[in-house]
């Protein structure tokens, strides 16, 4: 690519690390066996990459290895979750609780729910794209099977109260899911001290490859029972059947590893150029605005507003900066 251009949209897609490339690269070539064919040593080795992986993201997230299951990206994981609940619970409720600012793999899957005759209450957020708490608390019923609200906001880096979430569903034995594709390896993720019971990850967010995400799903206290999408061989406990992207994971791994090592680092980083660049915009628009949560955001995130001015008709002028448009 041209080497004048800036790459502005890391919350679309982000860059493949060097060191993730590197640790890809002998599995497409020397160790490239089928991770379910353990009986020889193709398979052993590709099984053992694959279950390393799954122990670097537990690690993340304070989870158990054998609680990841491994999917081709949020946008599956998060349709796991909302179908894989609606179906097993479906004896208990049919009552779902979201935000309207959920990523669009959420709310269409509610809306197809909702066809199927679930019922979903879809809560505001305020100015700053955060959903209050006790909306949430207030609007649980008998009849509720699940809470989603996503980790952090994918367009304005608003961070939600994930904890005081986790715990009102937990109070009310309600699962909780999240979506936390832009928020793993970039902000803390707890599962325990959250309560989080289910929660989508893709690796293409936090500079891995594009293709292969993973599910959180919580074995125990409470066990969160899913019903799966995908049939055909029982692969990743039945929940998701199919060949494993042995490379894909092992890219997906070692990102997760790598975030793990340089978070803090790489956040004090990225605020303070995110705050300078701010500070640079003001300084030269006589108005530009902040979208989002003043200092509740992602570190990775800037998101801003010039009023009276389209932004669509603005980014064209704009040709050697990749930017995204887009209000939540």
């Amino acid at each position: 690519m041209n080497d004048e251009l800036i790459y502005l949209d890391h919350n679309a897609t982000t860059p493949v690390d060097p060191r993730v490339i590197e640790a890809m690269l002998p599995y497409f070539t020397e160790i490239y066996g089928n991770a379910a064919s353990v009986d020889h040593e193709f398979g052993y080795q590709a099984k053992k990459a694959v279950e390393r992986a799954r122990g670097q993201i537990a690690d993340l997230i304070n989870a158990k290895p054998d609680e990841i299951i491994f999917t081709s990206g949020a946008t599956e994981s998060d349709n796991i979750a909302l179908f894989g609940v609606a179906e097993k619970y479906k004896d208990k409720g049919n009552h779902i609780i979201t935000s309207v600012t959920e990523h669009k793999a959420v709310l269409d899957c509610c809306d197809q729910l909702e066809k199927m005759g679930y019922v979903i209450t879809r809560l505001p957020v305020d100015k700053y794209g955060l959903v209050d708490p006790n909306q949430i608390s207030d609007n649980v019923t008998t009849k509720t099977i699940l809470i989603s609200i996503m980790s952090a906001n994918n367009e304005i880096g608003t961070i939600a109260p994930i904890k005081e979430i986790g715990a009102i569903a937990r109070e009310n034995s309600v699962l909780f899911h999240t979506d936390a594709a832009q928020a793993v390896g970039h902000i803390p993720i707890n599962v325990e001290e959250m309560n989080i019971d289910i929660m989508s990850m893709s690796a293409h967010k936090v500079y891995g490859p594009k293709g292969i995400g993973a599910l959180y799903r919580r074995r125990s206290n409470p066990r969160a029972n899913l019903s799966p999408r995908i049939y055909g061989g029982g692969h990743e406990q039945g929940l998701r059947s199919g060949t494993l992207n042995v490379p894909g994971i092992v890219g997906l791994g070692i990102a997760i590893k790598i975030a793990n090592k340089e978070m803090s680092r790489e956040s004090l980083r990225l605020i303070e150029l995110r705050n300078n660049l701010f500070s640079m915009l003001r300084e030269i628009i006589d108005e530009v605005n902040l979208n989002g949560h003043p200092t509740q955001r992602l570190p990775n995130n800037l998101n801003v507003y010039l009023p009276g001015i389209e932004s669509k008709a603005l980014i064209p002028g704009l040709k050697k900066i990749a930017i995204s448009t887009g209000s939540a």
